[in-house]
């Protein structure tokens, strides 16, 4: 009697364990905490989960598995097969992806940066480009146009940025450049003690991020209508571990997507809606920028493009057909010719 169930023991054992193996994990790393910014990938573990019964599971971390500006490294080497990253953090890896971090591109709400994104993402270019950091372009991480917060009398003028220590990356930094101010590019989970430190006088954020960072806590007023632009953060896969998945994973991930970036868009407009309330709470005053100042701020910014392309053109990237192909997205969504 013993002997038997001993034998059924281990092949209860072996049954189990091969259930195990067969069970596909993949590490995701992000950074910061849970937010806005990070609600796609929370949704789409969800989802990857209930389609596979558990068989795919994506095991999210904030920030202990690389420092956000590693992330594509990470993925490059296989540390973890998913990441989110911001192509501001290391513009020599993802010169294509750059574009979408332009000033002042016209880009007008969540659901037209998605358009955008997932337009350049789609071009072979880009899709090269990554390639080389055995990263595939999965979804973007549509964000807002960015705006200011700071302490102190409210810089509602170009004269007033002058000389203005600003936090802002990629395309961003070099428009508040052209108007004088010294942008520096600490990252989103550096910002708060930059600022509250006086390294930096103004905090450049979509609003998830000055929530969930802390900068709203300590700022005195925020810029409601500045939108000079604002940043591109793509979730990755490891190209290898993606080819790895069976065909069930792989469709479940894929088919996915669309349901997450709908959640977030979901998502991040109900804090929208109440961003109001939020400023109102925290005695932070809205500081409106007059019409004549946004204008002269995007002629000054105007070469930032023009730059852009001829710098990128210079590297063999198809820079301009990239920008034409944003602009060109843009006026298909709005219906245009």
């Amino acid at each position: 009697m013993n002997k038997h169930l001993t034998g059924a023991i281990a092949a209860a054992l072996t049954v189990a364990f091969a259930a195990e193996a067969s069970a596909t994990e993949w590490n995701v790393s992000l950074w910061g905490k849970r937010r806005a910014f990070t609600e796609h990938v929370e949704k789409l573990a969800e989802l990857v989960a209930e389609k596979t019964n558990g068989e795919f599971t994506l095991n999210i971390s904030y920030g202990g598995l690389s420092k956000n500006k590693e992330n594509l490294d990470g993925i490059s080497i296989g540390a973890f097969e998913m990441a989110q990253f911001c192509a501001g953090y290391h513009r020599d890896k993802n010169r294509t992806i750059t574009v979408l971090e332009l000033p002042f591109l016209g880009v007008s709400n969540l659901e037209e940066e998605v358009a955008v994104s997932n337009a350049v993402y789609a071009h072979p270019a880009v899709q090269k480009e990554m390639a080389k950091w055995n990263a595939k372009l999965l979804m973007t991480s549509p964000m807002p146009q960015y705006n200011l917060v700071g302490t102190g009398e409210p810089r509602d003028t170009l004269e007033k940025m002058k000389g203005m220590r600003v936090r802002a990356t990629g395309g961003l930094g070099k428009a508040f450049e052209a108007i004088g101010a010294v942008p520096t590019s600490v990252t989103a989970t550096e910002a708060y003690n930059a600022m509250e430190s006086g390294v930096v006088d103004t905090v450049a954020f979509a609003p998830h991020a000055h929530l969930a960072f802390g900068t709203i806590n300590i700022a005195d007023w925020w810029t409601e209508n500045l939108n000079p632009g604002t940043v591109n953060c793509p979730v990755v896969v490891n190209i290898d571990a993606y080819e790895a998945l069976s065909d069930a994973e792989r469709e479940a991930l894929d088919s996915s997507i669309d349901e997450a970036i709908a959640h977030y868009l979901d998502n991040y407009g109900k804090l929208l809606e109440k961003w109001d309330s939020i400023l109102a709470e925290k005695g932070v005053q809205k500081v409106h920028i007059a019409d004549a100042e946004i204008e002269k701020f995007k002629k000054a910014a105007a070469p930032v493009k023009d730059q852009w392309i001829a710098d990128m053109t210079a590297q063999g990237l198809p820079a301009q057909e990239l920008y034409d192909l944003v602009q060109d997205t843009l006026k298909k969504v709005r219906g245009g010719s």
